[in-house]
């Protein structure tokens, strides 16, 4: 009958054969079995291999594990399985150190123990179905698997208990995947069946006698066979004492495929029988019906047994289970047993499905440590995986991350930008702020440029007061005493200016800085110009009938130096309306610092106010220069050449090394110009009357004058 046929299929494919007849395999766990297209009558009571994959990638990727060794044995299933391994891995990102196919001989096997020992991973998958001739081939390479750790998947569970775990010693260490519960499944009522057979109850069942004559050293009814066994060393027994039982046998109670197989046989019982119950009898006469109508009772079929959870069959036809991963251990007797140290759960969230115990395993390890399988080491926070050209993915080197970049876990990846206003640690594992640059109040050059403003504003002081005290002495008399006032509080205010370049720049003292020294100097250079234009009047109104005579006075004075002023006044309002200086954030000149300056708003605005003040100096230097000769008590045209020459030389000087720095820099060069004009200006033209006046006080009386004009 077909169904009969077609009920059980324990191949990984041998059910295609009989399609499209409904089948039940206790065995096959092919992933291409899962199609439902290509195989819509096929069901499992076992699990897909795929799952299984999935779950050895889980536990790889959760201990670190990324560069593994194969062994598959030579065979087909070992091939087949190898190439569905090789995929899940490749999918995970994990990299395969050596493929090591095992043969029958030892002697083909010898070469592959050096590659073993030589490989730089700790980490070996054995690949394919658990059988003899697979058990063979890890003997013959078992002195270089001692010191490695061996992952052994669910197919082999039923031959590791049969054999007390022998092939686990092999091996340094060992894990096994077990589907939850599979130990615990067996039908107690099948185990009384197992054991109610016995060739004494059944003497006419050859298949029994010969059993106990292979298995149990019984004697047979047939003298011939007895004979032979005795002649190839055998002892033979009488066995009627009934004592014999099936279920002694090793690998009788088969753990990874009885189960299965039960599951099978019942689950096909059920959904025939519903189907008997749910159909009419005539119906049964149309085979074609018959085969349909089993199909959808299969797949809708729930089943429990000794109160275990439903089990019912998946979208792909298969039974889906939790996985544990177990390892060997011995009690203090000595007694061999399976350890619990994790689980996979296949219907969790992904986050969830695996879960281990990490402090439960055994390592094979100097001080218990986890075995080591990487190409390359693990990559610390501040680093970043740089890939070797034509090299597995898994080999790698470690790189630090470039300035302004970081990477706050292990084994990234890539390195990952800072903000703009960040920067990278000196280990390259967070983003920190920037560090700021800009003349601090509190820096040497601060101090200095404080204390020299400071002590240049007071000795300016100073010299106004001494002025003021000997306003009505000839010397402040015949040099315009208003102007020389002037001249001094100009001089004053340009010392003060330098406290508005000092500290962190906003954009109320980026406006304020230029503009109140253009402003205050373009006021003491017109002061000078002034003086040095009255020189030449009262020099052209000194002849007879001279028409100079009416510019005398102050009126002449006081308009040269507002207008004059007032046209730098004009220049700074005009710049301030259309484009002033503001803040400015430099974050790309120097990497890791915020260079916090100010930007001029107009170029053409800052040049105008430094090029108004060179074109007063030029035109006083000029106009000083040629009255440096002229008859006069107290001419100071000399004095005005001198400081306007040092006014030119220090802008001019100041203008390339303004362009060619940044920030604090900038700054220092500016209140250095500043300092030092000012300086000039007061040295020049107020320190040799302060001489006069404190150490040759005779040249300071009208007498003297006097002499001097006869």
């Amino acid at each position: 009958m077909d169904v009969e046929r077609n009920l059980l299929c324990s191949g990984q494919r041998d059910c295609v054969t009989f399609f499209p007849y409904l089948q039940i395999s206790y065995g096959a766990t092919d992933p291409s079995l899962s199609d439902r297209v290509a195989f819509p009558y096929i069901y499992r009571t076992v699990q897909s291999d795929e799952e299984e994959y999935i779950a050895l990638c889980k536990l790889l990727k959760y201990f670190g594990w990324n560069w593994i060794g194969i062994i598959q044995f030579d065979d087909y299933i070992g091939y087949q399985n190898h190439q569905l391994l090789v995929k899940y891995l490749s999918r995970e990102g994990i990299c395969v150190a050596f493929t090591i196919k095992l043969a029958r001989t030892p002697k083909a096997n010898a070469p592959k123990q050096t590659l073993i020992m030589k490989s730089s991973t700790d980490i070996i998958i054995i690949c394919g179905d658990g059988g003899t001739l697979s058990s063979e081939g890890l003997y013959h390479v078992r002195r270089s698997l001692s010191k490695k750790t061996c992952i052994f998947l669910s197919k082999w569970l039923n031959h590791l208990e049969s054999s007390e775990g022998v092939f686990l010693d092999y091996c340094g260490g060992s894990l096994l995947f077990a589907q939850k519960g599979i130990r615990d499944q067996l039908d107690p009522r099948f185990i009384e069946f197992s054991d109610s057979f016995h060739p004494s109850k059944y003497p006419e069942d050859n298949l029994l006698e010969d059993i106990w004559l292979w298995k149990f050293s019984c004697l047979s009814k047939d003298e011939d066979k007895n004979e032979y066994l005795e002649s190839v060393s055998y002892s033979l027994y009488n066995c009627s004492s009934g004592e014999e039982k099936l279920t002694a046998l090793p690998n009788y109670l088969n753990l990874y495929h009885s189960p299965s197989l039960m599951y099978a046989v019942e689950m096909m019982s059920l959904a025939l029988t519903h189907m008997h119950n749910s159909l009419p009898k005539q119906s049964f006469q149309n085979n074609k019906m018959y085969k349909f109508q089993l199909h959808h009772h299969l797949k809708n079929i729930s089943y429990t047994r000794n109160g275990s959870p439903a089990l019912s069959f998946n979208e792909k036809g298969e039974f889906v289970n939790q996985y544990e991963i177990v390892t060997e251990q011995f009690d203090p007797s000595g007694n061999w047993s399976w350890n619990i140290v994790g689980n996979y759960v296949p219907w969790a969230l992904p986050e969830q499905r695996l879960t281990l115990s990490p402090e439960k395993i055994i390592w094979e390890t100097p001080r218990n440590k986890v075995p080591r399988a990487q190409c390359s080491s693990s990559c610390p926070s501040g680093f970043w995986k740089a890939m070797k050209a034509g090299i597995l993915t898994c080999c790698y080197e470690c790189v630090q991350c470039p300035e302004g970049e970081i990477s706050n876990r292990a084994d990234s990846e890539s390195c990952i930008p800072c903000p703009k206003m960040e920067w990278s640690s000196k280990k390259r594992t967070q983003c920190i702020a920037k560090m700021e640059d800009f003349l601090v109040n509190t820096s040497a050059f601060a101090v200095f440029f404080s204390a020299s403003s400071l002590l240049f504003f007071l000795t300016t002081l100073l010299i106004l007061g001494v002025f003021i005290a000997h306003r009505e002495t000839p010397i402040v008399r015949a040099n315009n005493r208003s102007l020389s006032f002037l001249l001094l509080v100009s001089i004053k205010l340009s010392f003060l200016s330098v406290f508005l370049f000092l500290g962190r720049p906003v954009d109320i003292t980026c406006m304020l800085r230029i503009i109140t020294f253009g402003i205050t100097f373009s006021i003491a250079v017109s002061s000078l110009l002034a003086k040095t234009i009255m020189v030449c009047v009262a020099f052209k109104a000194t002849k007879p009938g001279s028409s100079w005579r009416k510019w005398l006075g102050v009126k002449l004075s006081n308009s040269v130096v507002l207008f004059c002023s007032s046209i730098q006044i004009i220049i700074c309002m005009t710049w301030l309306a259309i484009s002033p200086p503001f803040q400015e954030l430099d974050i790309h000149t120097s990497p890791g610092t915020i260079i916090i300056q100010c930007n001029e708003g107009s170029a053409i605005g800052f040049y105008s106010v430094i090029g108004y003040m060179g074109l007063l100096a030029a035109v006083s230097f000029v106009l000083a220069f040629l009255a440096r000769s002229l008859p006069d008590s107290f001419n100071e045209a000399k004095y005005i050449t001198f400081s306007m020459l040092l006014f030119c030389s220090v802008w001019i000087t100041m203008i390339p090394a303004y362009l060619s720095t940044k920030g604090k820099n900038t700054v220092c060069v500016e209140i250095f110009a500043i300092l030092t004009s000012s300086a000039g200006l007061l040295a020049c033209i107020f320190l040799p009357k302060c001489y006069s006046i404190f150490c040759r006080p005779k040249l300071n009386t009208k007498s003297y004058i006097i002499r001097m004009k006869a």
